[in-house]
């Protein structure tokens, strides 16, 4: 049901009884203050769908005069043309059912703040190897024991050996891109071949990585943190 549908329902049990005892329906004058508050938190609303994304915007299943007003005003500057198509969208939200539309916007938000904390986790495990040497290593192994230790230290000497050299972070991008599989993030596509880390094999010469947002290039790495030789570990 629309507000408008919701207004008219509460109106009709509007009521008072006239001097012959009679039962008189009539409208009551809106409340104005009560209105602007309304329309405030609506226009709120619709402020924060013109900052989705067209496939978020898709998600919430708007009706088609709504879901193309948001996409066009969420390319626009910060001008009267944007401030007035946002109260066209607040005006036609006002007229719709908003609690399905409300409930998809919760469920999105806790899945990206879910999707937030998974991604912290794991930049925390990668700076922690990259800088915590033999003994981070051996804590992360214990926690994901199905993850390749092999792997792992392959990543690590050649991150040293770029850290050293002063040459572009691949490595690290790809350590990011591992641990993320191995906790397995969600919306992420696979690792790839594990032939690229096989012993000898040299990573930064064989592969070519985009550019990962959150990537700190400037992670140091602890001259004590040594991967060189496989037999640090065999007793950890």
């Amino acid at each position: 049901m629309s507000r408008e549908q919701e207004q008219d329902q509460e109106q009709e049990y509007e009521y008072e009884y006239n001097d012959k005892g009679e039962l008189v329906y009539y409208a009551v004058r809106p409340n104005k203050t009560q209105i602007k508050k309304e329309m405030a938190v609506l226009f709120d609303l619709s402020e924060e769908l013109s900052e989705l994304s067209a496939t978020q915007v898709k998600y919430l299943d708007l009706p088609d005069n709504i879901h193309k007003a948001v996409i066009e005003v969420s390319g626009m500057p910060h001008k009267g043309a944007r401030k007035r198509l946002l109260k066209f969208i607040t005006g036609q939200l006002n007229k719709i059912d908003l609690e399905p539309v409300l409930e998809k916007l919760s469920r999105m938000k806790n899945k990206s703040a879910h999707a937030v904390r998974e991604h912290h986790n794991v930049e925390r495990w990668r700076d922690r190897l990259i800088a915590g040497g033999n003994n981070a290593l051996t804590e992360f192994l214990n926690e994901q024991p199905d993850a390749d230790r092999q792997q792992l230290r392959q990543l690590l000497r050649n991150i040293k050996k770029e850290t050293e050299a002063g040459t572009p972070p691949k490595s690290s991008r790809l350590l990011y891109r591992y641990l993320k599989n191995v906790f397995k993030v969600e919306g992420e596509p696979d690792f790839g071949d594990e032939a690229d880390f096989e012993e000898g094999v040299d990573i930064e010469d064989e592969a070519e990585f985009e550019d990962d947002e959150g990537f700190d290039e400037g992670v140091e790495i602890d001259d004590d943190a040594g991967f060189e030789d496989d037999d640090d570990l065999e007793n950890g």
